[in-house]
């Protein structure tokens, strides 16, 4: 049978929940979604423009439409990820990470053994994890054995073979690792209770041990049994510390997972805590790369599902910065203070820590990715139409109006180009007048590129405000390069980015990546100008000096300075030295200038 029009298929759909696909004309895969209602979700697709060039490639490679409709959008989003993890369709977000994590394993046998695991089997044993971190899993199982005593091998304990003498006690129980079950020197019934102890302490509660514990101290210190108290009260010790470092909530917040979300223009990271009486027992970061131009609510939405599928989650109450429908089986709290935002805090800033190493391992690793993410990002914070891959950015200085002099650093790739930067000495300008200055320095920087045919940058940056960026612009105009370049001026108070004919200005956010690298442009301007003018006013009034001295005049100035190269290489210089130079008459006459007598 042949696959009916989109049209038709559109009109079929279902008002229902559900997952939809869709394939292209090979019949391959390449987007699964899911939907509330399955007729609006999709229809939205063909009947609005899509601002996002990847998603209007998507449509247009629509040839077929599937749809599997479901009871709740639980289902739904349950349904969504594990087609996604399935397939990978091309258009869908890449979630990576499909490594085994350890877990520890409370066995199902007599006197149950306790270790870490990376295998999972459906034997009737119970799992706690999966844990992100082995170093985790190493610590509770050395906390665990420091308080209870475990059996660590692998014998078959049944009552029979135990009872019939088969086995003997080894170096573990003549250390007191062990009690000796495998002679019978510990009952099944005491060594249970300490299993049921250690599965509170995994699952987070420290309540039981410690008031065990010191149940067991005072009766020993009752019974004048000192030694053994002691034994205790170390116990006592090792678990409230470890208790203390563990938790940083309120401890009624338990059975909670908490979900925070980071993202740029290329990926996204999900950080998941999870939390049991007021102790992270869990943590992990979920790296999500982008297809399409997936909101933050979508990303967050489908790693909420992936990561509790994952680590086999039952939370029934999740932490999220923002609202999310994540269907009627758990209850979405967006904390807004206490201890319920400090914990969101936290997880958002483990989400951004985890951003911050990727990129600083990427650059380390791949420096071209991460020179076209950050102009991609420059591109659309600034409204750009194309990445701005060269960069120049003025600055004027003058001091109490002496000696103005202006600056043009070079940026290639979001780095400084050094061998590119300029010094310009004003020369048509009388007086402090900034506007006239940068009105000058921009028409001689770029008559020159244009007369050398060298390349133009993709966006000049004029520090200062309006009245500076408009006198840049004529220059522009002037040279016929209006509208090839773009333009911006960045205002010192506030970081205001002004764009010609917009008397409004933009704010970035002050902790963007663009606003550091304009931030970054500005203060290398400004840093490289005041170095060129503090030079030029010390030449000046070292020559000045020279000129003051009684009976020396311009000509044997230039002389000493072509000699000499500067002013302080001729005060500092010898008597002889300059005799050579200027003769005995008028050597003598520096030389006592500066030396005296």
């Amino acid at each position: 049978m042949d696959t009916p029009d989109l049209e038709i298929q559109l009109k079929t759909l279902p008002n229902q929940p559900g997952v939809y696909q869709y394939y292209d004309k090979e019949g391959t895969l390449i987007y699964v979604g899911k939907a509330k209602n399955l007729k609006k979700r999709v229809s939205s697709y063909f009947t609005k423009t899509h601002e996002n060039g990847k998603t209007r490639v998507l449509v247009r490679k629509i040839a077929n439409i599937k749809h599997i409709v479901v009871d709740t959008e639980t289902d739904a989003l349950l349904l969504e990820n594990n087609l996604i993890k399935k397939y990978k369709p091309r258009y869908n977000v890449l979630l990576k990470d499909d490594k085994s994590y350890p877990w520890i394993c409370i066995k199902n046998e007599r006197f149950p053994r306790v270790f870490s695991t990376r295998r999972v089997f459906k034997d009737g044993s119970e799992y706690f994890g999966p844990y992100t971190s082995g170093k985790t899993v190493y610590t509770l199982l050395d906390l665990i054995r420091g308080l209870y005593s475990l059996r660590t091998c692998n014998f078959n304990l049944s009552e029979e073979k135990v009872d019939a003498g088969k086995y003997k006690v080894c170096l573990e129980y003549h250390l007191g690792n062990c009690k000796g079950a495998c002679e019978g020197l510990e009952t099944e019934a005491e060594y249970n209770e300490n299993i049921k102890a250690i599965k509170e302490i995994l699952k987070g509660n420290f309540k039981d041990s410690l008031s065990q514990f010191k149940t067991q101290m005072k009766q020993y210190a009752a019974n004048m049994q000192f030694e053994e108290a002691q034994k205790i009260k170390e116990k006592i010790q090792v678990l409230e510390n470890y208790q203390a470092k563990s938790t940083i909530v309120n401890p009624k917040i338990s059975n909670v997972d908490v979900f925070s979300i980071m993202s740029d223009e290329s990926y996204g990271y999900v950080n998941f805590l999870q939390l049991s009486y007021g102790s992270i027992i869990r943590s992990h970061t979920l790296e999500i790369k982008k297809k399409l131009d997936e909101t933050d609510a979508a990303l967050l939405g489908l790693a909420i599902t992936e990561i509790r599928q994952r680590f086999n989650s039952n939370s029934k109450e999740i932490y999220v910065p923002f609202k999310l429908d994540l269907g009627e089986d758990v209850k979405v709290t967006v904390p807004k203070l206490g201890d319920k935002k400090h914990i969101l805090d936290l997880s958002l800033r483990n989400a951004k820590y985890f951003r911050m190493d990727r990129f600083k391992q990427m650059k380390i690793v791949d420096p071209d990715r991460h020179a076209n993410r950050i102009m991609a990002q420059m591109k659309a914070d600034l409204r750009l139409s194309e990445a701005p891959r060269h960069i120049e950015c003025f600055d004027n200085s003058n001091i109490q109006g002496t000696h103005p002099v202006a600056a043009c650093v070079v940026f290639k790739n979001g780095k400084p180009s050094k061998k590119d930067y300029r010094h310009f000495n004003i020369k048509t300008v009388e007086g402090p007048d900034d506007f006239a200055s940068m009105e000058e320095v921009v028409y001689r920087r770029y008559k020159r590129l244009l007369d050398e045919d060298r390349p133009l940058p993709h966006l000049i940056i004029i520090d200062g405000g309006k009245g500076q960026l408009s006198s840049a612009l004529k220059s522009l105009d002037a040279l016929d390069l209006r509208g090839k370049i773009a333009v911006i001026g960045i205002a010192k108070r506030l970081e205001e980015l002004f764009y010609p004919d917009d008397p409004i200005p933009l704010y970035l956010d002050k902790k963007s990546e663009t606003l550091k690298i304009i931030q970054q442009l500005r203060n290398e301007a400004h840093r490289f100008g005041i170095e060129h003018h503090r030079n030029k006013r010390s030449k000046t009034a070292l020559n000045t000096e020279l000129e003051t001295i009684p009976g020396i005049g311009e000509k044997t100035v230039v002389e000493l300075l072509k000699h000499f190269k500067s002013a302080k290489r001729v005060a500092h210089a010898k008597l002889d030295e300059l005799e050579a130079v200027v003769g005995v008459s008028r050597a003598e006459k520096v030389y006592r200038y500066y030396h005296g007598k």
